[in-house]
């Protein structure tokens, strides 16, 4: 087998997993929140960067405020998702570096000096965090569903600051009735892949 995880591992990270638009009213705990980080914070990154940021939405306040700024579309499945997470970037992870690089702590200062530089790298490896937070989710037998349907300026200014760039929304929880629409097709390999 070209694979060596277990089949019923691939399932739940990938061929059955699905994005959920309804849950059930189970609730994700701190302890299932903290497992996902614990096991999604080894995903690689550029220098060993950590700029993804994820604040939890839990008090019904809260969640108010964030339902006002979803699309429509979004509004309902937001209002009622178990736990919502709001992943952003921080634009000043590389005051980390020197810690999180301890074989090359001039980076910081060489690669990242400028505004401009950061962001760009802090956008993509949050991105790449991201990714790896909704495959930690299905890993803790959750499901996420992700939302781009989102007043990311407004949600900026309710709930981060200006050196943090809000990147997705997620809902987490156990899916629910009708949780998901039927599997869309994906390019095929041949589609996707050149070897030059």
């Amino acid at each position: 087998m070209p694979l060596v995880l277990d089949p019923a591992a691939q399932d739940l990270l990938f061929r059955e997993a699905r994005t959920a638009n309804t849950f059930t009213d189970e609730p994700v705990t701190d302890e299932q929140v903290q497992a996902i980080y614990d096991l999604v914070k080894y995903g690689p990154t550029a220098f060993n960067q950590t700029p993804l940021r994820i604040t939890l939405v839990r008090s019904p306040e809260a969640r108010e405020r964030l339902v006002r700024h979803m699309a429509e579309g979004n509004q309902a499945k937001t209002a009622t998702a178990p736990l919502v997470a709001i992943l952003s970037a921080d634009n000043e992870f590389h005051e980390e570096l020197p810690t999180l690089l301890p074989a090359f702590p001039q980076a910081k200062d060489l690669f990242f000096s400028e505004r401009p530089a950061r962001e760009s790298s802090a956008a993509l490896n949050a991105a790449l965090q991201a990714a790896y937070f909704i495959i930690g989710v299905r890993a803790a037998g959750l499901a996420a569903g992700p939302m781009t349907g989102v007043d990311f300026e407004g949600l900026r200014k309710e709930f981060l600051d200006d050196d943090h760039t809000p990147l997705i929304v997620v809902n987490i929880g156990k899916p629910g009735e009708g949780a998901s629409y039927p599997r869309s097709p994906r390019l095929s390999y041949d589609e996707v892949v050149t070897t030059v």
